[in-house]
């Protein structure tokens, strides 16, 4: 079983319903491999009144026959009743009982009346119980479409939606060994982000390319398969968006560039973004400065690390892989690690930017870029300050021109905040330490400062994707 991290304010809410003298209708969903049917468990630990069935790709009489067999252990006289969801589901809550509906888009496949069945009983009869029903789902898209969308049966029925996003920074490191430096913390992060069922189920006491060799790049491998797992899942014809994560994840990041790379016309190129946005795959970001809704610099990005780093080095190289061998990991992987791995760092900076400025109160905090013009981390505070920091993921130290760099990108931003008057603090974010000019100038300025990955690791925690 799945070791249980965090997620301590989703226990608080769930239990809180358990407890609940009034009648609640919990949604749980999010993507697979987060971790919803270990909350559910890990919720009704102490619980002895509770139905959990997990339902399967089967038939509705055979979901029926399989819930009324789980159903007794907990309220015996289940098996006296009329076996069909009305009857079975206005049983329980009448006995004021627990029942968790795991997988419910399996259910709904078997029978497409269940969620008006669900959304009749909760009128009629459950409102005045004090039972629960918590439906759990990895389908995004279907467990919109029955109970969070405006036209669907159990809208505003539900009286607590949980949406399960992969851990933070700080949780995920419950994963790692305790012997894990800084750097390595980070590359792990990098790669397989804060999902658990990824950090649980390969072994972390290796090293990277160990782990990497045999769980990712095999073709046996416990990961190799994952994405298209996922992707074959969700969508019914996943081809066209296998291609759309291989040229995002070769740099083609803007609409165009997209299309042309997977040869669709550029007009209809929203129609496959936008699904891939809603399976939480990919993000459209834009500069910090801009409304996202009235951008047209937007770009995307894969927001799962394991798919980017699957869909950017492992599709399209298996029989390369395995003719290397044990040699694949320090021919092709390990020389490009550092600069796969930067971008997750980059987030993280962001991420620790809070921590890192305790005396500031933060509105904003982001990239930004214009023409030639980047910058890795903009932060803008409530009392006019912007913070605009580089981030460098390299073996070499940094040195000054990194510094050069950001100052002249940072004057290019257009920013006006209430105060009117801007003021500018500089971050030099680094994994190799620094050049003696740039120590120097760091001792000799009051708006410049230095981090090492410790100080991000050690101020990060709240990153999601």
């Amino acid at each position: 079983m799945e070791r249980f991290v965090n997620r301590e304010d989703e226990l608080s809410r769930l239990r809180g319903c358990y407890r609940s003298d009034a009648a609640e209708m919990v949604v749980i969903f999010g993507r697979r491999r987060l971790g919803k049917t270990q909350l559910v468990q890990h919720s009704l630990s102490d619980r002895d009144d509770a139905v959990v069935y997990q339902a399967t790709e089967t038939t509705s009489q055979i979901q029926l026959d399989e819930f009324v067999t789980v159903a007794a252990d907990t309220f015996p006289g289940i098996t006296e009743i009329k076996q069909n969801w009305e009857a079975l589901l206005g049983y329980l809550g009448e006995q004021d009982g627990i029942v968790v509906l795991d997988e419910f888009p399996y259910l709904i496949d078997a029978d497409e009346s269940l969620p008006s069945v669900i959304q009749r009983l909760w009128d009629q009869r459950l409102r005045s119980t004090s039972g629960t029903f918590v439906l759990v789902g990895s389908s995004i898209s279907m467990m919109e479409e029955a109970t969070l969308l405006g036209n669907s049966p159990l809208y505003g029925r539900f009286t607590e939606k949980l949406d399960l996003r992969p851990l933070n920074f700080s949780a995920a490191q419950e994963f790692l060994p305790d012997g894990y430096s800084p750097e390595e913390r980070i590359f792990m992060w990098g790669i397989f982000g804060g999902v658990p069922y990824y950090l649980d189920g390969v072994d972390l006491n290796q090293n990277l390319g160990s782990v990497l060799t045999q769980e990712v790049l095999s073709q046996k491998g416990y990961l190799h398969n994952e994405p298209e797992y996922v992707l074959r899942t969700e969508l019914t014809d996943p081809n066209r968006y296998f291609a759309i994560l291989t040229a995002i994840a070769a740099g083609k990041t803007t609409s165009n560039e997209i299309a042309q790379a997977v040869g669709i016309d550029g007009k209809q190129i929203s129609t496959y973004t936008q699904k891939l946005e809603r399976l939480r795959l990919i993000e459209r970001e834009v500069p910090l400065t801009e409304e996202k809704a009235k951008s047209r610099r937007g770009r995307y990005r894969i927001l799962d690390p394991l798919f980017r780093f699957c869909f950017r080095f492992v599709y399209g190289n298996e029989d390369r892989y395995e003719r290397l061998g044990e040699d694949a990991y320090e021919a092709v992987i390990e020389p490009e690690l550092p600069d796969f791995v930067s971008q997750e760092f980059e987030n993280l900076c962001q991420d620790a930017l809070p921590n890192l400025y305790p005396e500031a109160t933060f509105l904003d905090i982001g990239r930004w870029w214009y023409k030639e013009h980047e910058v890795d981390v903009v932060g803008f505070t409530t009392d006019g300050t912007m913070v605009v920091g580089e981030c460098k993921f390299t073996n070499a130290p940094l040195d000054y021109s990194a510094l050069a760099s950001l100052e002249n990108h940072a004057a290019e931003i257009r920013w006006t905040p209430n105060t009117g008057n801007i003021d500018t603090e500089y971050a030099l974010f680094t994994r190799s330490g620094a050049t003696q000019s740039v120590q120097e100038a760091v001792a000799e300025r009051d708006d410049l400062q230095l981090f090492e990955l410790s100080d991000v690791t050690n101020a990060s925690g709240n990153t999601i994707y």
